[in-house]
């Protein structure tokens, strides 16, 4: 009796042991945390990423927990050194700017806990990054400008830029590719370059003087689809949005994105799709986590493919729409 008990003891904890390497299978990051300091939640890229990592993520067992600045820099300066201090398996940072947010990120870096930097870089590296190639889309911008407003078209040759914040990496980078494409080219000139710093209504104000000021101006380039808008009311206004061409970008969110090429609001949108994006941050969460990659070491660099959507290639598909995963 005592040696069949003992049989069903040992039974049993194999059963328990098979069982408890299953459910480790089926949550390979159970116990993990994942920190998210986005620029601001409530628009089309931060609710996509964190949305989309939910749920691809959570279900294998991650904890995604999430600090919203709120577009201040110094908030999300505060959360990075209470998140720092509580030690998450990996911290997920997009950067307002290249500067602000450096020396905290080689903190958490030094003190192990990998950084894995979104769609706009800072100065320091980190881990891991995945975004946008900023220089590209800059080119393609410029490229379509020259297209539409250069010898040979019929078009003034007058451009106008509105950046988003002048020390913004994004900012840096698409003027990397505008000025790239324009040098020395004397049939393109830039009448306007000014920040309208990610807010709608200063990109229409400078839009509307330069309107104003320009009665020929040819194109706009509006270095983010969610400031764009304010672009597209000052043309509007002044022009009815028939003969001044709008060129931005995004990450192609339906009612941001296709909704408004669809409408006539934006004319030429070069891409950096949130979805595909978001496949490459949870590969490389699950890399670092399961591998256990440390700061330090191997650099893991996503750059997302550049894709120009207008009118005439418009499809049913070309956006996603963030309603299917809240």
């Amino acid at each position: 009796m005592k040696n069949k008990a003992r049989t069903l003891i040992a039974s049993a904890v194999a059963v328990a042991c098979l069982s408890g390497n299953a459910l480790a299978d089926d949550k390979p990051l159970a116990g993990k945390t994942l920190a998210f300091v986005p620029t601001s939640l409530g628009y089309d890229l931060t609710d996509g990423w964190y949305n989309m990592l939910k749920k691809e993520l959570e279900p294998e067992g991650l904890e995604i927990i999430v600090r919203d600045p709120n577009w201040s820099t110094a908030t999300g300066a505060q959360a990075l050194v209470s998140l720092i201090s509580q030690k998450p398996d990996i911290l997920m940072v997009q950067n307002p700017d290249v500067q602000s947010y450096a020396r905290l990120l080689r903190r958490a870096e030094n003190e192990g806990i990998p950084v894995l930097q979104i769609n706009m870089r800072s100065s320091v590296e980190t881990t891991a990054f995945v975004g946008a190639d900023w220089v590209g889309i800059g080119k393609a911008m410029a490229e379509s400008a020259v297209a539409s407003c250069g010898d040979g078209s019929g078009g003034s040759g007058k451009i106008s830029l509105v950046q988003g914040p002048l020390t913004s990496a994004s900012s840096v980078y698409q003027m990397q590719g505008i000025n790239e494409v324009l040098e020395g080219r004397d049939d393109i000139r830039v009448v306007s370059s000014q920040a309208a710093n990610w807010d709608p209504s200063q990109a229409r104000a400078i839009t509307d003087t330069v309107l104003k000021q320009h009665a020929d101006l040819c194109a706009v380039i509006d270095f983010w689809d969610g400031q764009a808008v304010g672009s597209a009311a000052a043309i509007r206004r002044q022009r009815g949005g028939e003969d001044v061409l709008l060129i931005t970008n995004g990450g192609t969110e339906q009612t941001a994105a296709c909704d408004n090429i669809a409408n006539g609001t934006f004319d030429k949108y070069m891409t950096y799709n949130v979805r595909e994006q978001s496949t490459d941050i949870a590969e490389l969460v699950r890399k670092i986590l399961t591998e256990d990659i440390r700061p330090g070491g191997e650099r893991l660099d996503r750059t997302t493919a550049v894709r120009v959507i207008d009118a005439d290639n418009l499809r049913d598909d070309s956006c996603w729409k963030l309603s299917d995963y809240k």
